[in-house]
């Protein structure tokens, strides 16, 4: 079977064909074989992809075509992410893989998050010559020291071993392809190349690839990387052990522990404490996703590692008692918020790695754990926040509730991540979220090999504290907001979707989810209504849309707003979901964000009206 697919993947043409939603059509002798045209809403049938990028996409809809499924797809997309949204994915990243397995009826996941080098101490975020905290911009966000040892290639090659029918190989040719012939830069690359302008000239071998003669690439005209493109290649031929040993290993190991920083920079860019046995050690994690009930339905997650799956399940479980549906929209939006911020609270006080933390994942997602944590959601007023955990060691799911001691958190993650959803015509999904962390990840190109390393290490506690579940530790993975979510109704795929944004990643899925399941909303609405986000902060944090929108019906429940947006880019967006719902009917309806980061692309298999 993969030696079939193979050799219809070496006829792969970029130039989209007929059946395919989202990309005009041409004659392969005179098309521009540059997918650029996005369309946020496809239906149809035979398979269906939603991401942020139509080449992305497109590569999905060429593997399922040519008979590959879901997981086959989904590697095709994630690796020419890595081409088309260098900034928020890559080979040099992690993430985490949510796979439906149609033979089985059974969810799985791969935990590809970043570990911590061996040699990583508890002090690494002091500075040696100060003896205080580095400041977290510039310089942890730029440095050595934030790298963590990447886990996307070994996610790939796992999820193509446990669920696909190509090797990786195969899977790489279409990136390799739009690495080669380079795609169409547009607004949103030209505007994040410019807001990291500062950090990619420290690096030469960065500000050569991506600040060509020291401006960023003019929308509009073509980007290539043949380095990217030789190093697929380089794990097309021998897998990930190209990787994570031999020269390439000694290479990003290099770059990390002497950053290969410009001689007339102003940025510190401390080094890091990567080692190539910290590379050959790496693995990547099978893991049983988390599950809760909510309207009865079976909501899918990702288990710790990431918190993604406990917080957003933990928060359904403390909406399921009320009836959002028979509310006013600012009864119903209030109740998201502190059903919000009632989960984070217990996010910060339990979760961490559960290798070397005790993560009470069995009560995070209990529902009567949800509904004794329900006892502090007031109708009619928000809490006085941050509030306060609940005792997940002693919960009986009766009111009064129990309280914890409030955990010492303060949010160091940063938005810029990728989210793609792929279904194929067997009814396997595959929901994927993959990052290096801050919007150009540690601003380090591995010099000739063409991709960013992430930062993820400061998603660590910057300070550290023996009690804290996030705090640093060698071999550790830092904990995720992540939240690839696959929800089934009856036993099958109802719903996939995920985001990126941080820890705006759980508010954004658990909004999604309200909104399509209880305020009545199609998917394609759900994902493009203005979003807010309560992480258990004194001001929630909304879009500018949302609180033109809602701020004055929401200020009598005691709600305080803040604008969204951040100090390293220009955006005030929260997320860029991707989405696929399955209809009784057998059709699929890709949907992905109509305006956010550009725009995302929704493909279709094959068309329906």
């Amino acid at each position: 079977m993969r030696h079939l697919i193979a050799r219809r993947l070496s006829a792969f043409t970029a130039a989209l064909a007929l059946g395919v939603t989202g990309a005009a059509a041409a004659s392969p002798a005179t098309a521009d074989p540059r997918v650029t045209e996005k369309t946020a809403t496809a239906t149809g049938y035979g398979g269906a992809v939603s991401t942020v990028d139509p080449e992305a996409s497109a590569a999905a809809i060429e593997v399922l075509r040519n008979g590959g499924n879901a997981a086959d797809a989904a590697v095709a997309a994630a690796a020419t992410l890595g081409v088309t949204e260098p900034y928020s994915a890559g080979i040099g990243g992690g993430g985490y893989f949510v796979f439906y397995d149609a033979k089985s009826g059974k969810v799985g996941t791969i935990d590809g998050r970043e570990t911590a080098p061996a040699k990583m101490p508890h002090d690494a975020f002091i500075d040696p010559a100060t003896r205080q905290p580095y400041r977290f911009t510039p310089e942890l966000v730029t440095s050595g020291i934030a790298v963590g040892v990447p886990g996307t290639p070994a996610t790939w090659e796992r999820a193509l071993d446990r669920w696909g029918t190509l090797g990786l190989g195969d899977a790489l040719q279409p990136a390799i392809k739009v690495a080669t012939r380079g795609f169409v830069v547009d607004s949103t690359f030209r505007q994040q190349t410019l807001d990291n302008k500062a950090r990619f000239a420290a690096f030469p071998a960065t500000s050569g690839l991506y600040l060509p003669g020291g401006d960023a690439p003019a929308v509009g005209s073509i980007f290539q990387n043949h380095d990217l493109a030789t190093t697929y290649r380089l794990l097309a031929k021998q897998g990930t052990r190209g990787f994570y040993t031999g020269p390439l290993a000694a290479e990003i190991a290099a770059a990390v522990q002497a950053p290969p920083k410009a001689a007339g920079t102003s940025l510190p860019v401390p080094a890091g404490f990567m080692t190539t046995a910290d590379l050959a050690a790496y693995r990547s994690l099978d893991q049983a996703p988390t599950r809760v009930n909510y309207r009865g339905l079976d909501v899918y997650g990702m288990a710790q590692s990431s918190s993604g799956g406990t917080t957003v399940g933990e928060a359904l479980n403390i909406l399921d008692p009320s009836n959002l549906a028979g509310m006013s929209r600012a009864g119903a939006l209030h109740h998201y918020l502190e059903a919000s911020a009632l989960a984070f609270a217990d996010r910060g006080k339990y979760v961490g790695d559960p290798a070397q933390v005790k993560v009470p994942t069995a009560a995070l997602t209990d529902p009567l754990f949800g509904k004794e944590r329900a006892c502090q959601l007031d109708p009619q007023h928000a809490a006085v926040k941050p509030v306060a955990p609940g005792n997940a060691s002693d919960y009986d799911g009766a009111c009064p509730a129990g309280a914890a001691p409030l955990a010492d958190e303060k949010d160091t993650e940063n938005i810029s991540t990728s989210n793609l959803t792929v279904a194929d015509k067997w009814g396997n999904v595959a929901e994927y979220t993959l990052t290096i962390e801050q919007t150009g990840g540690s601003g380090i190109v591995v010099p000739g090999r063409g991709f960013l390393l992430n930062n993820e290490m400061t998603d660590f506690s910057t300070v550290y504290d023996a009690k804290d579940p996030n705090r640093i530790e060698p071999g550790k993975r830092p904990r995720s907001s992540m939240a690839p979510t696959i929800i089934l109704k009856e036993g099958a795929p109802f719903i996939a979707l995920g985001s990126p944004g941080g820890s705006t990643i759980i508010t954004t899925v658990l909004q999604t989810i309200l909104n399509r399941v209880d305020l009545g909303m199609t998917i394609s609405e759900a994902i493009a209504a203005p979003r807010a986000s309560q992480r258990n902060t004194a001001k929630v944090t909304a879009e500018p849309d949302f609180i033109a929108a809602y701020g004055q019906q929401l200020a009598p429940f005691g709600h305080q707003f803040t604008p969204s947006g951040d100090a390293f880019t220009s955006a005030a967006e929260i997320g860029a979901a991707t989405a696929i719902e399955f209809r009784p009917d057998g059709k699929m309806v890709a949907a992905a964000e109509p305006v956010r980061r550009g725009g995302g692309s929704a493909m279709v298999l094959n068309r329906s009206s």
